[in-house]
């Protein structure tokens, strides 16, 4: 049997799995879990897995589910992920009223896919003939949210990171892994139905609390230290900062205040604000993470009050590798033809694929079949048979691909890839990053 009748017999698999492949997709948008809560859809996993005769570890980052097919032990180990986790939205149709949370990013596709390439593997016995070993992963956490509730975690050492691929590494469960792939699933505009995007942001987050003093505000103003005002002069600075990003680096800065006072006429005493430092490599954003700390020190200074800036790893900028990207392509045109095929060379968005992608060689494109904008009230799962079943059959082919003649292609790829962090220095680098900052005005 040739690598094209494996890549039959694995799509026509799915096929005979669609409705439950569908059914998981539409059950876990109706029951949406927030990041690092998501027990029920783990659950739902770890089910689906062991009725495919695995045996699947759990708990991994308090949610996350791992589940491995060896066929060869020296063999390269292919894992397909998906991500556990929804967003907050509530306006959204399946928002949870109490939680907010809701699948408007298209996770709930990401794991239904992700299952789908097992059912097609497996369940055709095509894994079996495959000269390599195959992972699939339900991972925690993606979306950057609850910050508080997170570094609550991390103080109750539960986690490190508050990514749950950061902490996948951290924790070392991506040691046996060479090659990691996955998809999301987003609105294309027609004729586009899958995207190819090459690399995208990364980020460092910053938690900042400036302090002051409190005063009546209409009567004794001037025996206060006004920390909203140091707040809107470090913004302002922070401003002044962009004509030095230069255009190549793609910074993106976007500050917010959480809070802004206590009550009207009390002079401002803690004030604080939350931003990203987004750019396109690791070295431009430290460089303007430097220059933000710089502006928001600043306004400290002007006012004579107290800044805290806690910093706290992002993102690191996704690189996805060019051969499994071919490979994938191809793939996808079979199914859906070339001219449905786009190509992006950059995102402005983050993701911990990218953390992903700087220790192994990874894949994330998007697959279309959504309609609305991601993180907005409308993003529904439009087309099933695209985002669950098509997404599926394209990942598997890619596996077939990878895996066909003793892991040859994988084996290639993993030779050519020179990692920007290896798995050992990855917690040690970030750890460098995060750093707590204070500087007090005269």
């Amino acid at each position: 049997m040739n690598k094209e009748d494996l890549k039959e017999k694995v799509c026509s698999s799915i096929d005979d799995h669609s409705e439950e492949i569908i059914e998981v997709g539409e059950s876990i948008s109706r029951n949406p879990e927030l990041g690092y809560k998501e027990f029920e859809t783990s659950r739902l996993v770890i089910e689906k897995l062991e009725g495919l005769g695995l045996v699947p570890q759990r708990n991994l980052a308090i949610t996350g589910v791992k589940a491995k097919l060896i066929n060869q032990s020296n063999a390269p180990t292919v894992a397909l992920l998906g991500e556990l986790d929804s967003v907050v939205c509530f306006d959204h149709p399946r928002c949870n009223p109490n939680t907010g949370a809701a699948h408007a990013c298209g996770h709930n596709a990401q794991i239904a896919g992700m299952l789908g390439t097992a059912w097609g593997l497996i369940e055709s016995g095509v894994a079996e003939k495959l000269g390599g070993n195959l992972v699939w992963m339900a991972v925690p956490a993606e979306e950057y949210v609850e910050i508080e509730f997170r570094l609550q975690l991390r103080s109750e050492g539960k986690i490190e990171f508050l990514g749950g691929k950061q902490e996948l590494i951290r924790l070392g469960v991506f040691d046996d892994v060479d090659i990691s792939m996955m998809f999301h699933t987003r609105e294309l505009r027609s004729p586009q139905k899958v995207l190819l995007e090459e690399t995208s942001n990364g980020f460092v987050a910053k938690a900042v609390r400036y302090t002051g003093k409190e005063a009546h505000a209409g009567g004794a103003p001037h025996e206060g230290v006004n920390a909203l005002n140091a707040a809107v002069l470090g913004i302002i600075g922070v401003h002044a900062q962009r004509e030095t990003f230069q255009d190549k680096d793609h910074i993106r800065v976007h500050p917010i205040i959480t809070r802004g006072g206590d009550l009207v006429n009390i002079i401002p005493a803690h004030v604080s604000l939350e931003t990203y430092v987004r750019g396109g490599t690791i070295e431009a954003i430290l460089d303007a993470s430097k220059k933000v700390n710089r502006a928001l020190e600043a306004g400290a200074l002007a006012i004579g009050a107290e800044v805290e800036i806690t910093e706290v790893p992002g993102y690191l900028p996704y690189q996805g590798d060019k051969e499994i990207e071919k490979l994938f392509f191809e793939n996808s045109a079979r199914l859906v033809g070339v001219q449905s095929i786009g190509t992006s060379e950059f995102g402005g968005g983050s993701t911990d694929m990218g953390d992903v992608s700087h220790v192994i060689p990874s894949l994330q494109p998007y697959v279309g079949g959504a309609g609305g904008r991601s993180h907005s009230r409308d993003y529904l799962i439009t087309d099933p048979k695209l985002a669950y079943i098509g997404s599926a059959k394209m990942l598997a082919m890619t596996v077939v691909d990878l895996l066909w003649n003793g892991g040859r292609a994988a084996t290639e790829i993993c030779s050519k890839f020179v990692p920007k962090i290896s798995k050992k220095e990855y917690s040690d680098f970030w750890r460098r990053v995060i750093r707590q900052a204070t500087s007090t005005g005269d």
